[in-house]
Protein backbone atom coordinates (compact mmCIF):
# COMPACT_ATOMS: atom_id res chain seq x y z
CA UNK A 1 0.00 0.00 0.00
CA UNK A 2 1.29 3.74 -0.64
CA UNK A 3 1.70 5.88 2.00
CA UNK A 4 2.19 9.29 2.91
CA UNK A 5 4.67 10.85 5.30
CA UNK A 6 4.61 13.98 7.74
CA UNK A 7 6.53 15.65 9.71
CA UNK A 8 5.79 15.19 13.24
CA UNK A 9 4.73 18.66 13.34
CA UNK A 10 1.68 17.87 11.33
CA UNK A 11 0.15 15.51 13.17
CA UNK A 12 -2.76 17.32 15.19
CA UNK A 13 -3.42 19.30 11.93
CA UNK A 14 -3.85 16.23 10.44
CA UNK A 15 -5.91 14.14 13.02
CA UNK A 16 -8.16 17.52 13.87
CA UNK A 17 -8.94 18.03 10.42
CA UNK A 18 -7.55 21.38 9.92
CA UNK A 19 -5.00 19.79 7.04
CA UNK A 20 -6.47 18.52 4.61
CA UNK A 21 -3.65 18.44 1.48
CA UNK A 22 -0.68 18.01 1.20
CA UNK A 23 2.21 20.06 -1.63
CA UNK A 24 4.92 18.01 -2.97
CA UNK A 25 7.29 18.46 -5.78
CA UNK A 26 6.14 15.16 -6.61
CA UNK A 27 4.17 11.90 -5.86
CA UNK A 28 2.85 8.54 -7.34
CA UNK A 29 -0.24 9.09 -5.93
CA UNK A 30 -3.98 9.14 -8.34
CA UNK A 31 -7.53 10.17 -7.11
CA UNK A 32 -9.22 7.37 -5.48
CA UNK A 33 -5.62 5.50 -3.73
CA UNK A 34 -6.42 4.68 -0.13
CA UNK A 35 -2.97 5.36 1.62
CA UNK A 36 -1.34 4.48 4.98
CA UNK A 37 -0.74 7.55 6.99
CA UNK A 38 2.86 8.17 8.66
CA UNK A 39 3.66 11.35 10.99
CA UNK A 40 7.04 10.78 11.74
CA UNK A 41 7.38 6.71 11.92
CA UNK A 42 4.38 6.57 13.19
CA UNK A 43 0.96 5.32 11.60
CA UNK A 44 -1.54 6.89 12.08
CA UNK A 45 -4.62 5.40 9.74
CA UNK A 46 -5.52 5.56 6.43
CA UNK A 47 -6.44 7.98 4.02
CA UNK A 48 -8.36 8.17 0.82
CA UNK A 49 -7.07 10.35 -2.43
CA UNK A 50 -9.69 12.76 -3.02
CA UNK A 51 -8.13 14.75 -5.94
CA UNK A 52 -4.24 15.41 -7.44
CA UNK A 53 -3.89 18.14 -9.08
CA UNK A 54 -0.48 20.26 -11.03
CA UNK A 55 0.01 24.42 -10.26
CA UNK A 56 2.83 26.54 -10.06
CA UNK A 57 3.88 27.28 -6.46
CA UNK A 58 3.35 31.01 -7.28
CA UNK A 59 -0.52 30.38 -8.55
CA UNK A 60 -1.12 28.58 -4.81
CA UNK A 61 -4.23 30.06 -3.34
CA UNK A 62 -4.94 31.31 0.00
CA UNK A 63 -7.23 28.46 0.32
CA UNK A 64 -4.78 25.80 -0.50
CA UNK A 65 -1.88 27.01 1.12
CA UNK A 66 -4.33 27.33 4.68
CA UNK A 67 -5.63 23.52 3.65
CA UNK A 68 -1.79 22.46 4.36
CA UNK A 69 -1.67 23.72 7.53
CA UNK A 70 0.28 26.78 7.23
CA UNK A 71 -1.01 30.39 7.72
CA UNK A 72 1.15 32.45 4.58
CA UNK A 73 2.08 31.27 1.27
CA UNK A 74 5.96 33.04 3.28
CA UNK A 75 5.29 30.00 5.81
CA UNK A 76 4.75 27.79 3.05
CA UNK A 77 7.89 28.17 1.25
CA UNK A 78 10.17 28.64 4.02
CA UNK A 79 8.96 25.02 5.07
CA UNK A 80 8.87 23.45 1.51
CA UNK A 81 12.69 24.79 0.97
CA UNK A 82 13.32 22.99 4.28
CA UNK A 83 12.93 19.70 2.49
CA UNK A 84 13.77 19.99 -0.84
CA UNK A 85 16.09 22.73 -0.71
CA UNK A 86 15.90 26.40 -1.80
CA UNK A 87 17.28 26.01 -5.36
CA UNK A 88 14.43 24.12 -6.19
CA UNK A 89 11.73 25.88 -4.22
CA UNK A 90 13.28 29.26 -5.79
CA UNK A 91 12.86 28.44 -9.54
CA UNK A 92 8.72 28.81 -9.14
CA UNK A 93 8.49 24.86 -9.95
CA UNK A 94 5.13 23.04 -10.59
CA UNK A 95 4.09 21.59 -7.36
CA UNK A 96 0.92 18.96 -6.79
CA UNK A 97 -1.66 19.56 -4.47
CA UNK A 98 -3.07 15.94 -3.18
CA UNK A 99 -6.55 16.42 -0.63
CA UNK A 100 -6.97 13.59 1.27
CA UNK A 101 -9.59 12.67 3.97
CA UNK A 102 -8.78 10.45 6.99
CA UNK A 103 -10.84 7.57 6.95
Amino acid sequence: MKKLVFKLDFAGKILTGEKTTTIRLSTDLNEGDTVEVYVGHVRIGKALIKKVYKKKLSELSEEEIKSDGFQSKEDLIRNLAKIYGSKRINVDPEVYIIEFQLL
